[in-house]
């Protein structure tokens, strides 16, 4: 079964294996192994859910829902985002502004069939709207009992840090931030993760496993198996690119002897991995199929010795992304249409 974390400089607790349905609900799987396998992870113990409006164009949000109808509400930790263009993204769909997201917490909840969200997080930091404004809608949906907490995904140690004074200012707390984070992609240590701990926010990590790279199924010099997220001409393929090249291929593929020692698949050993981080709360995991699931939870609980997490770094020195400017890097220059 599942270990559980604070969250935040908060009194709330979430799973530390946290379901995700991005890339997955209302679209790469049908609706009935969608809900297999949120049944999965409500047996394994999980207890947090995290979508997102523009997952499938909000048609992740309504697929989670409908997965969840008939759990006690209270038992749930349901989580959402705002940012990306959604519905007819017309000038006022996107981003982060009052009316943006007033409109697109009122959806959410209506697809989510819930009053309330347990975290709602900022998916972008956006460049087009002050975040005066921004924090201050947040703090409404606070006020306003539709979100419990508030957090942000992919913002810089400054803005992690300014939003975090002006919540402070408006009578309310940020406390997580979702960034990217793995064995290969540790951009966010040098800067995020002090400003977090600085701050009282902890990390909620998405693609704890390189987008699947990390269990070793992609090996150098050889084409991905059929159906595999590499194949995915849905995004997939796109989001994994990056690490497809033989180098990285052929340095993960020297973890294996890590993972045996520690009677781990590699796919748990990255899960295990970036929960050795303390301000990391929870890891990110999604799934196609609901035998999946339960393999993910076994990475619960997994301390990794200092001398194995050495040669983990040993292993993968050559391939690691860590300039922190990446984060900046990566985030949009102005709102999307």
């Amino acid at each position: 079964m599942v270990n559980y974390r604070y969250l935040g400089n908060s009194g709330l607790k979430i799973s530390e294996i946290t379901y995700g349905n991005w890339l997955t609900h209302g679209s790469q799987v049908e609706n009935d192994v969608a809900s297999a396998c949120v049944r999965a992870a409500l047996d394994a113990g999980i207890t947090t859910f995290d979508t997102a409006d523009v997952y499938a164009n909000t048609a992740a949000e309504q697929v989670l829902g409908d997965a969840l109808k008939g759990e006690r509400r209270e038992s749930l930790e349901i989580f959402t985002k705002v940012y990306w263009p959604t519905g007819p993204k017309g000038p006022n769909d996107t981003g982060l502004s009052r009316k943006h997201i007033m409109e697109s917490i009122n959806g959410s909840l209506k697809r989510l069939d819930t009053d309330y969200v347990d975290l709602y997080q900022a998916h972008r930091f956006d460049v087009e709207t002050p975040l005066e404004e921004t924090m201050q809608a947040f703090a409404d949906v606070v006020r306003q009992g539709k979100a419990l907490y508030i957090g942000v995904s992919e913002w810089t140690a400054d803005q992690i840090r300014d939003g975090a004074a002006l919540a402070k200012e408006l009578g309310f707390q940020l406390i997580s931030s979702q960034p990217q984070y793995s064995m290969l992609w540790r951009v966010i240590e040098d800067e995020v993760v002090p400003a977090s701990i600085e701050t009282g926010v902890s990390q909620i990590v998405w693609s704890p496993m390189a987008q699947g790279v990390l269990s070793g199924k992609y090996l150098p010099g050889q084409p991905a198996p059929a159906g595999s997220r590499a194949t995915d001409e849905k995004g997939g393929a796109q989001t994994i690119s990056r690490f497809m090249n033989d180098e990285t291929l052929t340095a993960v593929q020297n973890l294996k002897p890590v993972a045996d020692e520690l009677g781990l698949s590699m796919a748990q050993l990255s899960v295990a991995w970036v929960l050795q981080n303390d301000n990391v709360a929870a890891a990110l995991v999604g799934a196609s199929r609901p035998e999946q699931v339960a393999e993910n939870v076994k990475a619960s609980g997994v301390t990794i010795p200092a001398e194995l997490m050495k040669q983990i770094d040993a292993a993968l020195e050559d391939v690691v992304v860590r300039d922190p400017a990446k984060t900046l890097e990566g985030m949009p220059k102005k709102r999307p249409a």
